[in-house]
This record gives structure tokens, C-alpha cells and sequence, in this order.
């Protein structure tokens, strides 16, 4: 562990703890770091995220090997908070086996003609595996609670639909989706949630960064521009959303995201951590296994 278990306890969202964003600092760096320059606040975080890379290398092997359970791991953000960067560097030293990741765009119409969780659920890891979620099925309590016409195309039924946007509607999907994830929690999935928590002002600089660098062009959208001015309606839906569904099986973690260096060694450690926490254990072989695999190393050595 890289960081002290306290230092990851504040970051995690208690059952029944009231969440607001302006509790939380997006400039936050770990309290070992405070009193350290710039430059070197920013070299012993590289050394931070290095450590929990490796502890989540070998974590990542164990759940691997195990073959028992899965993780998945949900991360929720306002554009250019660093979802792709952070979800590239943490899990860059792992098997590309054990690990995949998904990203969710607009619906097709095919999964419009089901449930908001069947396309998700089609994702979900398997045993022994690290699933990804960049965005996920909370997009459907976020920008659908910022932009509730979207509601009209999903092909609800009429009942639920004289619903949409009413108090009692984002109730229900809350509680559909504490459901789901008690259900993939009892059979095996451990979720971790991340929400990035990037300021107003830090947003506003790398949408200018993408703008001012020629190859970053392609990252820059004019609709992130026009989500922006939803900003104060966005932070309402997420605060109503980690309120809602932040539970002893499924915790939200809010991640301050000014940094991107902090940010990726917290999301890092709490990911290790968690696996190292699962109490799995390498394959034992019977006696049986066990004698082949002697007889093979002797018939081996015998050929040198």
C-alpha cells in the first residue's frame, strides 16, 4: 500500500454519508507530498503510482490465477477530467489477458429495444478478470437527468414514461442499479466506483490545451463546450446519484482530479489494495498433479 489506509478512507464514500462536491477538494495531493516543492511533489507521486502499479501487477496475477472472483471498476467524470489517461497509466503494468476495457457511447437502437442495464451487463468481467467501465450505466441517472428529452427515445413503457424526470423515475433507476450491483456483488464481482473529481477552472485549461495543441485537436468536441454550461446541473445529478447508490458492496470513491498524478496513484493504490484485500490464493495441485509434474521436471532434466 502505497498511500496510508486513512489517506483512502477519506476519499471513499460511507452508506449514508451525505456527499456534496464542494466538500471535496479537486486540488487535494496526499497529506505526505503538502509540504513539498512542485518538482518534487510530482517525482515522489510518479514513485507513488510505480509502487501501486507493481502491488496491482501482482494482485492482478493472483486474481488471475484464482479463477474465483472478478473486479469491476466504474469511473465517472466531466469531460476531460482524465478517465482514458488515468485508466492507460494504472493499468499499464498489467496482463492484457486478465483485463478489458469498455467504452460506452451513445445507445444503438439495438440496446434502446432492452433494459438501460442489458448492454451493460453483456460487459461485465468474468471470473478471474479486471472489467472497465469508461462511463457506464450511470450515464442513465447523469446526462439523462441533465437532459431528460433523451428519456422520450428509449422506448419506455407508458406507465414509466408519464414518469420521466419526476422525483420518483431516478428513485427507481437508483434502485435498480444498487440491485444489479448487489447481485453482481453476491456472485462474485467486487466494483469499485471512481468518480473524477475535476474543478470548473482545471476543465477549462485542458479544453484550452486541446484547442491550442495541433495533436490533441481530435480529443476536442464543440459539445464539450455546450455540456459545460450544464456544469452546476451535472454536480446536482452526481451528488444525487454517489448519495444514492455509494453502499457497503458497491463504494464510490471521489478522486481529486486537478492533479493528474494524484489522481492516477489514489485510483492505483485503492485498486491493489482491494485486490490484495480479497483473500484469493494461487491454485493448489493434488498429490496427483503433483507427481506428474515431478516425473515431467525428471524426464526434462534427464535430456540435458
Amino acid at each position: 500500500m502505497a498511500l496510508a489506509k486513512k489517506t483512502l478512507d477519506k476519499l471513499r464514500i460511507s452508506p449514508g454519508e451525505t456527499f456534496r462536491v464542494a466538500d471535496h477538494d479537486p486540488d487535494w495531493i496526499p497529506p505526505l507530498l503538502r509540504k513539498m516543492s512542485k518538482k518534487k511533489r510530482k517525482k515522489a507521486g510518479s514513485k507513488l503510482l510505480k509502487a501501486s502499479k507493481a502491488e496491482l501487477a501482482a494482485a492482478q496475477e493472483l486474481l488471475y490465477a484464482s479463477d474465483k472472483q472478478s473486479l469491476l471498476l466504474v469511473f465517472q467524470a466531466m469531460d476531460a477530467a482524465g478517465k482514458d489517461g488515468t485508466i492507460k497509466h494504472v493499468m499499464s503494468g498489467v496482463n492484457p489477458q486478465g483485463c478489458e476495457v469498455h467504452s460506452f457511447k451513445a445507445p444503438s437502437s439495438e440496446e434502446l429495444s432492452h433494459n438501460f442495464l442489458w448492454r451493460y451487463s453483456k460487459a461485465l468481467p468474468e471470473r478471474g478478470r479486471i472489467g472497465i467501465f469508461n462511463r457506464s450505466y450511470f450515464e442513465e441517472v447523469l446526462i439523462l437527468k441533465v437532459h431528460p428529452e433523451i428519456l422520450a427515445r428509449q422506448g419506455l413503457p407508458d406507465g414509466l414514461l408519464a414518469l420521466a424526470g419526476k422525483k420518483s423515475f431516478w428513485r427507481q433507476r437508483y434502485e435498480d442499479i444498487n440491485a444489479f450491483e448487489e447481485h453482481l456483488t453476491r456472485n462474485g464481482t467486487v466494483i469499485l466506483k471512481f468518480f473524477l473529481n475535476v474543478s470548473f477552472d482545471e476543465q477549462r485549461e485542458r479544453f484550452l490545451e486541446r484547442a491550442e495543441d495541433p495533436a490533441k485537436h481530435w480529443k476536442f468536441s464543440p459539445n464539450d463546450l455546450t455540456e459545460r454550461a450544464y456544469w452546476s446541473d451535472y454536480m446536482r445529478a452526481f451528488e444525487d446519484a454517489l448519495n444514492a447508490t455509494s453502499t457497503q458492496y458497491a463504494p464510490w470513491y471521489v478522486i481529486p482530479a486537478d492533479h493528474k498524478w494524484a489522481m492516477r496513484a489514489a485510483v492505483a493504490d485503492i485498486v491493489s489494495t482491494t485486490i490484495s484485500g480479497m483473500g484469493l490464493a494461487f491454485p493448489q495441485v493434488s498429490d496427483e498433479q503433483l507427481a506428474v509434474i515431478q516425473a515431467a521436471r525428471t524426464q526434462l532434466a534427464e535430456e540435458t
